[in-house]
């Protein structure tokens, strides 16, 4: 299986990452890789960037060193409303949307209100990912999440990150996540979750756990480029018509 493309990185602009965007480009030129997304954290996380920052991401260059890149935000989910701390002024502007909970910027709900907050930011038209859905600190009805990724046509991602250095005890979710998307045909997405440009586009234990449940290839949606950009430009039109 190879992975041509890597949606979430962070730069030294998060607050707690190491690299530039040049090294991330560069690290993922020599992995191969055809497209990375910078996706530096909302301004509610501690030390991360201001909206200033966000809103200025057209100056970035849209390919170096022959590796695409897209300009997206990794924004923080407030409550269970599903209010990002990114405003949609500047969430349009963007080539791509990640948003996430994390415990630094609010406190973990019961299942339930976690759930409501996670479906709710899906109806955004323009959130693309959901970040570690499986993280264990805020714990989800899964297979409510999974069929409401699979209406709002949001992709769901399975974070190599959380199997490593990040999210200890995700595996089982993670795991419990994935066979669901394959069980109800929930397009998923393998990122790195990268704070350092050694991590670019660095799979292997999220690579194994789709192999170990033999989920279909075609469901991967950074395995295909063709299928990757006309994702791109799905998502809006699928809010439209259930509006």
């Amino acid at each position: 299986m190879k992975l041509l493309m890597d949606m979430h990185n962070h730069t030294m602009a998060s607050g707690h990452a190491y690299s530039t965007i040049q090294e991330i480009a560069l690290e993922a030129s020599k992995k191969g890789l055809t497209h990375i997304a910078i996706t530096d954290h909302g301004p509610k996380t501690p030390g991360g960037p201001p909206l200033s920052y966000i809103r200025n991401l057209k100056v970035m260059p849209k390919e170096l060193y022959g590796v695409k890149i897209l300009r997206g935000v990794e924004a923080n989910i407030l409550d269970q409303g599903g209010n990002l701390d990114v405003p949609e002024s500047i969430l349009e502007t963007l080539d791509i949307v990640i948003a996430g909970l994390h415990e630094a910027c609010t406190e973990p709900w019961n299942m339930e209100g976690n759930t409501r907050a996670l479906l709710n930011t899906m109806e955004n038209e323009h959130v693309d990912i959901i970040s570690h859905p499986g993280n264990p600190i805020f714990p989800i009805d899964k297979k409510k999440f999974v069929m409401g990724a699979k209406k709002t046509n949001t992709l769901v991602e399975i974070n190599n990150s959380s199997f490593i250095n990040s999210r200890k005890g995700s595996e089982k979710n993670c795991y419990e996540i994935a066979m669901l998307c394959k069980k109800h045909r929930v397009p998923i997405i393998i990122n790195s979750d990268s704070h350092i440009s050694f991590d670019v586009g660095k799979f292997d234990e999220a690579i194994k756990l789709v192999k170990d449940i033999e989920m279909q290839e075609d469901l991967i949606i950074n395995t295909c480029i063709d299928g990757f950009e006309n994702y791109l430009g799905g998502k809006r039109s699928t809010i439209a018509r259930q509006m």
